[in-house]
């Protein structure tokens, strides 16, 4: 905004509207980056939602059949548990008549407390492998899992089979997860279980570089000896023989608290416990059966040592004592106990960088503590940033998990409203076309006196002459008063040369201070002649019989108002063709069904007829709004005045013709219309008129203009979300159907209005492309008007290329 000078060439401080319009250009472009941001996170949580529910960057791909040959054959026949240590790959079998239940796929917020609840019961702890997209959705349960004493291990983020992956996805798996864990529990794991797998005897050539790529990062992979094939659903008295192992031995035993219906596994459970315990069974996690290999390693290396008393075969043993220790964990750190420091040893007490717990239990603490520390040695407290993005990541899921299912509410709300919408708008616009064609229909005698007709004009010079050309031309008698706002560029001089030359000696044309529209109309209808004003804007070109036509229903005493059929003139570019669409269905069909319920919100500024005495009734234009037109239709509604639509007074105006200059016009029309509604709250509760407007025209506003196209984009966010990552064709086919809704809805408008039909072939890029604008100005508009920002009347560019009705194509 620069500083005006005056005439003798000082520089003059700025007025006060010229101090608030730079206060408000200073605000607009932080609004437009928030009303984008909000956009964004929109986005974000339905990407987040769908990453969770494996939507997008789901990958169902499971690999089977593949050779094994470069598998080693000890760990082809070895035990389900299996670590590398210093590059060696090794594995651990299960001791004798000693079950580790594991169960995989949770957590899940029907079956997993259910088995939670039956190891409590039973005092016996279990090991989960659980899904790390599942883990930040239900983190409440992996808190009470840890709590309780069982261990817990990764099963994924997204459960993808990680054979496929490449290296950057599976460290992102196991990253996510461990911060899923770290925000739900506060703890990391280093047990793993690869989705899909089973037995060791299934590694195969794919899978086999997954699992040493992990177990050099120090991950400790758990695979199955005994699968209860739950996930079947064979019925309970299978899935208890199936989990039973053979001759005795000691077993892996695999169930499932999530990933389908487990009604029969939450009824096999408890037999399967006590009648495992009958046979002398004990129950232990992960961690519990190293730390029993480990028991029984040291028993062997006491006896070897006092045997044989060679420290190389003690040596030996040792060793063998200290591998099988690491496969409780390994990561950063040091961990100590019986066993000798192992590379890349973790204290198995849980505590990072920290003193491990000796495996006989001497690590200060006594009885279940001890017994708990050994049973989740795997267990690693999270710290530090680990920690803080953990609860972050869990804040951010649960933010995505509360949002989703209010915006999907929001979206039936929006689609109902909108098909609502174009029902009503059929319906009524039928209905109020028949009846006022019909040829026995009449306001009343005919309207033949004169007219006033207020053309308000700043800085017009390319449009004010075909503005009077055309009212040269009207049939019905007039007097024309131009009433320049201040114009700095000969507007007022082009009108007195144009009404000269055209003979027009009903023109007059006065002069003011800048002060705005409302002023200028305000000062017109005090210099007005006579009792029916007509306003229109100094762009605008009507018709030879608009006027004649706008003035017919004053015939009814009732009716204060009366607003025209405002066309866009410049309709032959992309922009105008999209207005063109957008006038014709939207404004004038919307127009028809207000005018029907006899709650019409706006007569527009290009044209509209109204009684003086009505305008100076209700005070005038009010300059509180900068929708004046909307603002003084609402106030003769609640006067008690009727304001009706008449569809044969035609004008033509010159619409914005850039981006930029429409995205000015329609957001200083959605917060000029937001500012009228706040002003005419009190309507809601009024009785009469007032409150009729209130209790009907206000919603309908509210929820057409406002509500609606606010949330509208999360059908489009939520159509192409669909397209990309869930089901291309069906959504497709969805924007299609309402697509040729809203086609036909444009149809009828154009056939009711005598439109051309071949614009309507711009109608899906509209769709595309303008109506995501609209949502933006609006959403822009919003946050300006909870914000408490002000603005004024904005002067759009004119090019003057709307003539006379007679050059402009239909």
């Amino acid at each position: 905004m620069t500083t005006p000078t005056s005439s003798r060439g000082r520089r003059r401080a700025p007025s006060r509207i010229e101090r608030a319009a730079g206060r408000a250009a200073a605000l607009q472009k932080p609004r437009v980056i928030l009303a984008l941001l909000l956009l964004l996170a929109l986005t974000c949580v339905m990407l987040l939602d769908g990453y969770l529910r494996a939507e997008v960057g789901g990958d169902q791909r499971v690999r089977s059949g593949a050779s094994s040959s470069k598998v080693p054959d000890k760990i082809l026949d070895g035990g389900p548990i299996l670590t590398f240590r210093g590059g060696q790959a090794t594995t651990v079998s299960v001791p004798s008549k000693t079950i580790a239940l594991t169960f995989d796929d949770g957590p899940n917020p029907t079956w997993t407390p259910q088995v939670l609840k039956i190891l409590e019961e039973n005092d016996v702890p279990g090991t989960f492998f659980l899904v790390g997209s599942m883990v930040s959705r239900y983190p409440s349960i992996v808190k009470s899992m840890v709590q309780q004493g069982n261990e817990v291990g990764i099963h994924t983020f997204t459960h993808v089979d990680l054979s496929y992956q490449s290296d950057a996805r599976v460290n992102r798996e196991m990253q996510q997860t461990q911060l899923a864990l770290a925000g739900a529990a506060g703890i990391t794991t280093t047990l793993f279980r690869a989705p899909y797998s089973s037995e060791t005897d299934a590694i195969d050539n794919y899978s086999w570089p997954v699992y040493q790529k992990l177990g050099k990062e120090g991950y400790t992979s758990v695979f199955v000896d005994t699968d209860s094939d739950d996930w079947k659903k064979p019925g309970v008295s299978k899935i208890i023989k199936w989990a039973t192992p053979k001759k005795n031995k000691g077993a892996s035993v695999l169930f499932h608290d999530a990933g389908g219906e487990r009604s029969q596994t939450i009824k096999a459970l408890p037999t399967y416990i006590k009648k495992m315990k009958a046979k002398g069974y004990t129950f232990t996690t992960i961690s519990g059966v190293i730390e029993k290999r480990n028991a029984t390693n040291r028993q062997s290396a006491a006896a070897s040592n006092g045997t044989s008393g060679t420290s190389g075969t003690g040596g030996q043993t040792a060793t063998g004592v200290a591998e099988a220790g690491a496969l409780a964990g390994t990561g950063t750190g040091t961990g100590t106990g019986n066993a000798p420091t192992g590379e890349g040893g973790t204290a198995p007490n849980g505590e990072s960088g920290g003193t491990g717990t000796a495996p006989n239990g001497q690590n200060g603490q006594n009885g279940s503590a001890s017994t708990t520390a050994r049973l989740q040695a795997a267990h690693r407290t999270a710290t530090g940033m680990t920690l803080y993005e953990g609860k972050a990541l869990i804040v951010a899921v649960a933010i995505a998990e509360w949002a989703l299912p209010v915006l999907s509410y929001l979206l039936l709300v929006v689609g109902v409203a909108v098909m609502g919408r174009f029902g009503m708008m059929l319906l009524i616009a039928r209905r109020h076309y028949r009846q006022r064609n019909k040829r026995r229909f009449s306001w009343g005698p005919t309207v033949t006196g004169p007219v006033s007709v207020i053309v308000p004009a700043y800085n017009e010079k390319e449009c004010i002459a075909n503005t009077l050309e055309s009212l040269a031309q009207s049939t019905h008698p007039i007097e024309v008063i131009v009433v320049d706002d201040g114009s700095t560029d000969g507007t007022s001089e082009i009108a007195r040369a144009a009404a000269d030359k055209l003979g027009m000696a009903n023109v007059r044309v006065v002069r003011q201070e800048n002060a705005g529209k409302p002023a200028a109309l305000n000062n017109g209808v005090r210099n007005a002649t006579y009792d029916i004003v007509i306003m229109m804007d100094g762009d605008t070109v009507f018709e030879p019989d608009a006027v004649h036509q706008l003035v017919q229903p004053f015939a009814d005493p009732e009716v204060g108002a009366v607003a025209g059929n405002a066309k866009v003139g410049n309709r032959n570019t992309v922009i105008g063709a999209w207005q063109h669409i957008e006038y014709v269905m939207g404004f004038n069909l919307d127009r028809r069904m207000y005018d029907l319920l006899r709650c019409m919100p706006t007569i527009p500024g290009a044209i509209g007829a109204f009684r003086r005495d009505a305008v100076l009734q209700v005070g005038g234009m009010s300059e509180d709004t900068l929708a004046e037109d909307t603002d003084i239709t609402i106030a003769m509604h609640r006067a008690g005045w009727r304001v009706v639509y008449q569809e044969h007074a035609k004008a033509w105006t010159e619409a914005p013709g850039s981006l930029k200059q429409l995205w000015s016009q329609r957001y200083r029309w959605s917060y000029g219309t937001m500012q009228a509604l706040w002003k005419h709250r009190k309507s809601l509760t009024d009785k009469g008129p007032s409150g009729r407007f209130g209790r009907v025209g206000m919603p309908l506003v509210v929820l057409f203009q406002i509500v609606t196209p606010v949330f509208a984009p999360l059908i489009d966010v939520f159509t192409v979300y669909s397209m990309i990552f869930v089901d291309f064709e069906a959504a497709l086919l969805a924007w299609l159907a309402v697509l040729g809704i809203q086609l036909a809805c444009a149809a009828y408008a154009f056939r009711l209005d005598k439109e051309r039909y071949r614009y309507l072939l711009m109608m899906p890029l509209q769709q595309l492309a303008y109506r995501q604008m609209m949502y933006l100005v609006l959403i822009h508009s919003c946050i300006t008007a909870l914000t408490g920002g002000r603005l004024r009347w904005q002067k759009l560019k004119r090019t003057g290329e709307v003539g006379t009705p007679a050059g402009v194509s239909g």
